[in-house]
């Protein structure tokens, strides 16, 4: 029986249930290929599913293989699977998680051709968060050239799609991020970058409506409050974090999305990587036997951009 790594919990907890541990290798079934994984990437909703914040909405069975993003490498292909062939590169979202492993089955249905022009490790970063970017600003935002857009949050995995897709639609581009992330979110393309701890990100608007206000971060009801009213009447909001309600009479629309996974939206972000459109911001890679620290680091709020982990 060949053995793999993987990071995997066998109940929900603090960084503590994290376990690095051998499991059989598995082979894929019907519809799945087997890949070897060259890194997956830590997304922030994954450490409230290890602390088992999600269960109500996003039961996984115990013991669980963390890992949603998956780049690597196809090793092995199971029976009625077609479209892919052993050695390419693949990356995928995988919904029931697996990545942090050294291999990972996966449906082929959810996997798309690497981007060619980035390394694959670097590619682990686009399929959750791109995602999430790409829906959050064309799907809801229906972001478009002319408009002013506000990305509140810019500093984060998501935050950094969002701000260069919109940039991409021809929008005007506000971004919120702290001072570590500043120099970063102003070479993805915004026009603006306002430093949310200086004070009341409303203030630095100087009374200029935006068309779209984008939110990826957690708010505190009166914060939530203070950036619905910089929308313009007829203007959206899209959140991925605190639900956000303007006034009654505001005449804005709002919503609080989840993401879904897309090959299509996916197979598209890979091409706007390699036309050099769409960068991939790196901020860290860790290895396998790392990603409790990250899960830490991420808490403290001291994590930038897109970390990825390599088993």
């Amino acid at each position: 029986m060949t053995m793999m790594k993987t990071a995997r919990i066998h109940e929900y907890g603090d960084t503590s249930v994290i376990r690095y541990e051998g499991v059989p290798r598995p082979r894929p079934a019907f519809g799945e290929v087997l890949v070897r994984v060259a890194a997956t990437s830590f997304n922030p909703t994954e450490a409230a599913l290890r602390a088992g914040m999600l269960r109500a909405f996003f039961p996984v069975n115990l013991p669980y293989t963390l890992g949603w993003d998956v780049a690597g490498t196809v090793t092995e292909i199971g029976s009625g699977t077609e479209g892919f062939a052993i050695g390419d590169r693949v990356i995928g979202r995988l919904d029931s998680g697996g990545a942090a492993a050294e291999y990972v089955r996966a449906p082929a249905a959810v996997l798309v051709a690497a981007p060619a022009s980035i390394p694959l490790v670097n590619a682990a970063a686009l399929p959750v968060a791109g995602l999430t970017a790409w829906q959050a600003v064309f799907e809801h935002g229906k972001v478009a050239a002319g408009q002013r857009v506000l990305v509140n949050g810019a500093g984060g995995g998501v935050g950094g799609f969002a701000t260069q897709l919109a940039k991409h639609a021809g929008a005007e581009v506000i971004a919120t991020a702290g001072p570590r992330s500043t120099e970063a979110v102003l070479r993805q393309g915004a026009d603006q970058v306002i430093d949310y701890t200086a004070g009341p990100v409303s203030a630095a608007l100087d009374g200029r409506p935006v068309d779209t206000l984008l939110n990826l971060v957690p708010l505190s009801p009166p914060d939530a409050a203070a950036l619905a009213a910089v929308v313009r009447p007829g203007g959206r909001i899209v959140s991925i974090a605190t639900p956000i309600e303007p006034s009654v009479d505001a005449g804005v629309s709002a919503m609080h999305m989840v993401a879904h996974n897309d090959v299509a939206h996916l197979a598209a972000l890979v091409e706007l990587v390699d036309a050099a459109t769409l960068s991939v911001d790196i901020s860290e890679s860790r290895p396998l036997a790392d990603l409790a620290d990250v899960h830490r680091l991420s808490q403290a709020g001291r994590t930038r951009g897109k970390v990825v982990i390599i088993p």
